[in-house]
């Protein structure tokens, strides 16, 4: 057996552990790991056997790794990330790319010359069934896309009850649903049906006990000549999620809570259900672990890439804009 490569994990947060323990379960390098905090650091350390770990990113980069993953808040990423590609390592970076766009077009500048992977972590695009629904909308099946409307919700103080003590708390630090929520469905409609263009927003803090940042947003969004509304909130009992793509010749919807995608091709027809199998709490993440891995090896096309996280992060901030605003507000592409 080849002998395991260096990946080193950036932070032991509650994302950061569970990279461990995917990179971990993959079988396929010998994770490291860095974090400031001495409990969090060892607590992460001795529940997986990590045998190499460190208190800064500098010690930790000493140690060669071949590929490191930024799980810290949003708005130290491209900081981190920029020390880990000037050593030539790849990265995968957890999402949202950052929580403003300053020093984004130099880092992307730095991936191109290093010539490293720097790939983004929005791991909806790791499920089978989104990914067998957009082939199926992009081989023109169900004509051309119409209008996509999106809805999704679940009780956050249910499945992060420790979110009043995270980043969650401060936009700065890529908090409230927006920047932690939302912005997976937008990238996953994004991947779908195209880039938005413009939007108007709405947003507010209904009902999230102890925090002030946001807990329920309405978007309304154009993506070219496809029209594009968002709902989402984080307060409601039922976790679900949809998104419904209407066609010219058709209707598709996936259902991330149901594990499957669904197809109506005839007015009165009921749904004909294409079920993804069942996913365990850690499915996607080791998926889009040894998918980073193949990415990092030149096996396979990166499922994620800066520039797709890019213009994600622009409609965060567009966002976060109208909401202040109240107005529509273009997305400047490219």
């Amino acid at each position: 057996m080849p002998e395991k490569r260096n990946l080193l994990v950036v932070g032991a947060g509650s994302i950061g552990e569970r990279h461990v323990r995917c990179f971990t379960n993959t079988g396929r390098v010998e994770v490291s790991l860095c974090e400031v905090s001495q409990q969090k650091r060892l607590e992460v350390a001795q529940r997986y056997n990590i045998k190499k770990y460190f208190s800064s990113i500098e010690e930790a980069l000493d140690s060669l790794p071949f590929a490191v993953v930024i799980a810290t808040p949003a708005h130290l990423h491209i900081s981190m990330a920029t020390r880990v590609v000037m050593q030539g390592c790849n990265v995968l970076i957890e999402k949202p790319l950052s929580t403003l766009l300053e020093g984004v077009n130099d880092f992307q500048a730095l991936v191109a010359e290093k010539k490293v992977i720097a790939s983004v972590a929005y791991v909806y695009r790791m499920h089978p069934g989104l990914s067998e629904m957009r082939q199926a909308l992009h081989s023109g099946r169900f004509g051309k896309p119409l209008q996509v409307v999106a809805v999704s919700g679940q009780d956050f103080a249910f499945y992060r009850p420790a979110y009043r003590d995270t980043y969650y708390t401060q936009h700065q630090s890529g908090g409230g649903a927006i920047q932690d929520a939302l912005t997976h469905v937008v990238n996953a409609v994004e991947w779908l049906v195209g880039p938005v263009q413009r939007l108007v927003a709405d947003a507010s803090h209904l009902a999230l006990q102890g925090v002030q940042v946001e807990d329920t947003v309405n978007v309304i969004t154009r993506h070219g000549a496809i029209l594009g509304s968002f709902s989402l909130n984080q307060h409601q009992s039922p976790n679900e999620n949809t998104i419904t793509v209407i066609c010219e010749k058709g209707t598709v919807r996936f259902e991330y809570h149901e594990n499957r995608w669904r197809w109506i091709s005839e007015p009165g027809n009921a749904w004909h259900d294409e079920f993804a199998g069942p996913l365990e709490r850690d499915t996607l993440f080791v998926r889009q672990a040894n998918h980073f891995l193949d990415e990092a090896e030149g096996v396979k096309k990166q499922v994620c890439p800066l520039v797709d996280a890019i213009q994600t992060l622009k409609v965060n901030l567009a966002i976060l804009k109208s909401v202040e605003t109240g107005s529509w507000v273009s997305i400047m592409q490219g």
